[in-house]
């Protein structure tokens, strides 16, 4: 069959019989289009004449293109080939499917947004009580200072750190912490955390306490009731914007930030995995692929040839 009389037909059956909204379709034809002009550059008239080299020669050279194309466009691209080249091979038009070895190209990997050592330090400065607050507000600005405090020194999530109990911080230095699987990791606690700790346990977690049943939860809401990862989530994004940060700020970000600082310190990356509570040290690494200007700070001033 022709290449275009092939395309037109399948088009047809897309739209027709699965139902393929005009967009969609109209999204295969651009992408047909540039298949069927590639193969006639190739000298090929015909179906028949279309071998896996070819089909897999066309993706190669499309992936390899300057500037390079996005994951989501060489995914579509494929499948409207794969989508052609089947529903052929189905209507007997070819005997073979040339199109079976494509492999769906793989989805860049998404790197954690961190926030900068200054950044941090405006987020937890931006989340304590200002100066001459009534007491409400100030016994609240004690406990979201003191919740972010934490998750920064330890870097653990916010539901596990919306779990701990006060015992937990039994040995002061240290935080006893479960994770995934009730697994459970001891944490070293740095000193700004300990202060931050240290206020809200002795000025604002007391008073919170009588407003509510008794709980051994060591964040509790203004209520009195155990804080919710909900409501934790939300004191970070209102820290954030009251910070003025232009980076987005995600229940994660104070986390990333915690293995990034920690990493571009110089810390062992199975060190790190360890803190955050990794099962694999390969989850980890994703980290050490994030702190691109320290490297290039590194190259500038070490590589004899990079100045």
């Amino acid at each position: 069959m022709r290449l275009d009389r092939a395309v037109d037909a399948y088009l047809r059956h897309i739209s027709v019989e699965r139902g393929l909204s005009a967009h969609t379709v109209s999204a295969y034809r651009r992408d047909l289009d540039g298949y069927v002009q590639w193969l006639r550059a190739q000298g090929i008239q015909d179906t028949t004449e279309i071998t896996v080299e070819l089909v897999t020669g066309f993706a190669a050279e499309r992936a390899s293109a300057e500037p390079p194309p996005a994951a989501s466009s060489l995914a579509r691209l494929q499948s409207s080939v794969r989508g052609l080249h089947r529903f052929l091979t189905r209507e007997g038009i070819e005997t073979e499917d040339p199109s079976g070895r494509l492999r769906p190209p793989k989805a860049p990997q998404r790197l954690p947004k961190a926030l900068t050592i200054t950044q941090v330090e405006q987020l937890l400065d931006s989340s304590g009580p200002p100066p001459g607050t009534d007491a409400p507000t100030e016994l609240i600005g004690l406990r979201d200072r003191a919740l972010l405090e934490l998750l920064y020194a330890t870097g653990a999530r916010v539901s596990e750190v919306v779990q701990l109990d006060v015992d937990d911080l039994a040995h002061g230095d240290v935080v006893r912490v479960r994770g995934k699987g009730s697994k459970e990791r001891i944490i070293p606690v740095g000193s700004f955390a300990r202060i931050a700790l240290e206020a809200y346990l002795t000025r604002a977690r007391p008073q919170l306490s009588r407003r509510g049943r008794a709980t051994p939860r060591l964040f509790l809401g203004a209520r009195g009731a155990p804080l919710s990862r909900q409501s934790a989530w939300l004191i970070i994004q209102q820290a954030a914007e009251r910070a003025q940060l232009s980076a987005h700020v995600s229940p994660h970000t104070l986390r990333h930030s915690f293995a990034t600082h920690l990493l571009q310190g110089g810390a062992d990356v199975r060190v790190v995995q360890e803190l955050l509570g990794h099962a694999s040290v390969a989850t980890t690494q994703i980290y050490t692929h994030v702190s691109v200007d320290a490297l290039r700070d590194v190259y500038a001033t070490s590589h004899p040839r990079a100045r």
